[in-house]
């Protein structure tokens, strides 16, 4: 099995170098493809008024100075050579992505990219990171694992799937669930007002560490009860009880039910 992998924390990330130890365990042709610097909250974005560069570190890894898209996109269509690859696998991004985050989220989109070109794909990202001593050491532990179990049963070739591992202790973390996108009932991201040493105002775009309050059988829910949520994800984002209620409206052809 060809396996092509990426993320969004950058090619020296301690993330990537988790996600290159758990496909060392799936297969020895394994390649990699990640932006040379820090991406994270690129979504899909592909970049089109700058020339990408790609700066090649061994024969079958490779920085560039583009998004998680670009990376994906030139792995596959011009890096990797002879066949492109059976699993693209991005991450293991550090902190969750989960719930609305992960139509921000350039580990989601790494996935994406993979799908929407043919191949196969799952995002990792592993929760916490908020306090010193934490780790990759589930996603390391249960990755493997899982992996092997979802290619063996395989998932539509629109579909990507979303895996997060829980911030515990390995011997706490009994149980994978596959879960729904869960939604926030409030906001979390913020923007931070600070002053530069010229005096001038700055702003710092973070996270508030927050826990809101979702119901059972949705991502988020799955993290805070310390079980491993694995979600497929597509893109089509079409809400189709709207497209109903507007064609009576506006016009269209009513949907066959």
């Amino acid at each position: 099995m060809r396996i092509l992998l990426t993320n969004d924390d950058g090619i020296h990330a301690d993330g990537l170098a988790a996600l290159e130890r758990i496909a060392a365990q799936l297969s020895d042709d394994v390649w990699v493809c990640a932006p040379e610097y820090e991406q994270s909250g690129a979504s899909r974005a592909l970049t089109l008024a700058d020339p990408v560069r790609v700066r090649t570190l061994s024969e079958r890894r490779f920085a560039t100075t583009g998004t998680p898209t670009d990376c994906v996109m030139l792995g596959i269509n011009d890096l990797v050579p002879g066949k492109k690859p059976d699993l693209v696998l991005s991450g293991v991004n550090r902190g969750a992505n989960l719930a609305e985050d992960v139509t921000m989220s350039g580990t989601v989109a790494g996935a994406i990219e993979g799908m929407a070109l043919g191949v196969p794909s799952i995002a990792l990202s592993q929760m916490g990171f908020y306090e010193p001593g934490q780790s990759f050491d589930a996603a390391e532990a249960f990755a493997p694992g899982i992996i092997k179990r979802l290619v063996e049963i395989g998932w539509p070739a629109e579909v990507v799937l979303n895996i997060n591992f829980p911030n515990g202790e390995v011997a706490d973390i009994k149980e994978v669930e596959v879960t729904r996108q869960g939604f926030r009932d409030f906001q979390i991201r913020h923007a931070e007002k600070r002053l530069d040493l010229r005096g001038r105002d700055y702003y710092w775009i973070g996270f508030k560490q927050l826990r809101s309050s979702p119901p059972e059988g949705t991502d988020l829910r799955a993290l805070y009860d310390g079980r491993i949520s694995v979600t497929p994800l597509h893109i089509d984002l079409t809400h189709q009880p709207t497209v109903h209620a507007l064609k009576g409206q506006l016009g269209g052809v009513p949907p066959k039910v």
